[in-house]
């Protein structure tokens, strides 16, 4: 009977790989050409982290009949797979990451071009040896225009796959611009998030705990936004600003966004009082983008002198400076330290993300602005915070704006959003950094089908941040709990 049914079971697996033969075309009597194919999203010499989405991508070299791939990892395992486009199966993409992690995987593409095989030179993705700590991604999709509202809203999504789904949309709470959703080093066990417009808000989410409230007092300008958790929970540093736009006629840059005024205000969430520092709060400066460190000691943020703008917006220069804090007594220091001093420089420097290891600080620096991702030149740098030592990251940087990036909870991994390709659409990149500070080549988030998914996708990614784990968010009663207008409000420390 075991004989009979060890025949059967090899009779089925012979049957399996006839019916497979029988739908792949073998690449016979190829044309080796000597370079890389050329492929959309460009994944040739990325680097990966184990369990990562399979990085599906379209032939980019003109027409063709049919592409065939095989992906053999250096340490074991093979992939074979052949189409329009190469679709990889996700379960025997992650085992052949993790087979091959510290390694790499060599891809070859061969395409029938008028019915003749032309085998393109195999090309490497690097499985790098450090995990990414990391469940997925959120961030906001927004139209790039933002002159229009559209279908603004804050999503996740699942990096081990292609799930995404909506944390909030427009459809929930029409007529409301939908601000960032922040965690707290990823962690989104303590989140916070911002909706402006009539019956706004401030969001704070904790331990499952949701609490609405209005951070608009008669001592602070405008409600908070650009968040920064404490790293003990407790505390939120949001700036208070307004954000403005004007447009360029018969220029190549058609945007120019600017904020009037901006001061920066800290939330203690125990208490429900705001900590107003009046080294935060200047009249002739504009505080903006707070960011804690790594041990809650530091606080980071950029300011610029205020100016008449949009008149005078070619003079916006902001220098990125620090500020301590004492935690235990919830204020801040009274000296403020110039890191890198923007007028000096001509420069513009913003977005500070320090990494969660304390070791670096990446930041955004454009030769002007306090709002990088509508400036072409916007770039990514990194600072040594042992040494001090800061260089451009031109293993990322692109001749269109990166701006928008956060750290994963063990600082091996960043994720950013740039406009290359089109210089309109932001689109999300993640790229890993070693212990020494060498950065990789970033790589497109993947998506299945990538050239139909984005080129048919007429959002803008932006102020994307890692996520630990799903987030599990209510929007129907997110939707009751805005209109219902009931806000707690918050009142100033004495």
């Amino acid at each position: 009977m075991k004989t009979l049914y060890k025949v059967g079971l090899c009779l089925l697996q012979i049957g399996m790989l006839l019916v497979v033969s029988a739908c792949t075309t073998p690449v016979e009597h190829p044309q080796a050409v000597s370079n890389f194919p050329k492929i959309y999203p460009d994944y040739v010499g990325v680097t990966i982290p184990v369990g990562i989405a399979p990085l599906d991508f379209n032939f980019a070299g003109g027409s063709f009949e049919l592409m065939d791939v095989v992906a053999k990892g250096s340490k074991g395992g093979e992939l074979h797979v052949q189409g329009d486009f190469a679709d990889f199966d996700i379960d025997e993409w992650h085992e052949l990451t993790e087979t091959n992690k510290g390694g790499k995987i060599l891809v070859t593409v061969s395409v029938m071009q008028q019915g003749q095989w032309r085998q393109y030179k195999e090309f490497p993705i690097y499985v790098s040896p450090f995990k990414l700590d990391a469940w997925g991604l959120t961030y906001r999709r927004i139209a790039p225009g933002y002159e229009i509202g559209g279908d603004i809203g804050i999503y996740q999504r699942n990096l081990s796959n292609f799930d995404e789904e909506p944390i909030l949309t427009e459809t929930d709470v029409p007529g409301r611009c939908l601000n960032c959703h922040t965690s707290n080093q990823t962690d989104p066990k303590e989140f916070t998030a911002q909706i402006r417009g009539e019956n706004g808000g401030t969001l704070i989410s904790i331990d499952d705990h949701s609490q609405w409230v209005n951070t608009k007092t008669d001592s602070t300008k405008a409600a908070g936004s650009y968040a920064s958790w404490h790293p003990n929970g407790r505390y939120v540093a949001y700036a208070t600003n307004s954000v403005h736009q004007s447009f360029f006629t018969g220029r190549s840059s058609n945007l120019e966004v600017y904020h009037k005024f901006s001061d920066i205000i800290l939330l203690d969430t125990k208490t429900w009082q705001l900590v107003l520092a009046p080294q935060l709060q200047t009249s002739d400066w504009l505080e903006i983008f707070p960011a804690f460190s790594a041990d809650g000691k530091t606080l980071y943020y950029s300011t610029s002198k205020a100016c008449n703008v949009p008149a005078e917006y070619l003079k916006v220069k902001c220098s990125l400076v620090s500020i301590p804090f004492d935690a235990a007594t919830g204020t801040f220091g009274s000296k403020v330290d110039t890191l890198l001093n923007g007028p000096k420089d001509n420069r513009s420097y913003v977005l500070a993300r320090p990494s969660y290891d304390g070791r670096w600080l990446m930041y955004t620096v454009a030769s002007r602005s306090n709002f990088p991702i509508a400036q072409r030149d916007a770039d990514l740098w990194m600072m040594d915070l042992k040494t001090h030592k800061t260089r451009p990251l031109p293993e990322v940087n692109s001749p269109q704006s990166e701006s928008y990036h956060n750290w994963s909870a063990d600082s091996h991994w960043f994720v950013f959003s740039s406009k290359r390709g089109d210089g309109c659409y932001t689109k999300l990149y993640i790229a890993s950094v070693d212990n020494q500070g060498r950065v990789s080549k970033p790589f497109l988030l993947p998506q299945r089908n990538p050239w139909e998914y984005y080129h048919n996708l007429f959002d803008a990614y932006n102020v994307p941040d890692f996520t630990k784990n799903r987030v599990d968010f209510d929007a129907h009663q997110a939707h009751r709990d805005v209109f219902n207008g009931e806000r707690r409000q918050v009142t100033i420390r004495p």
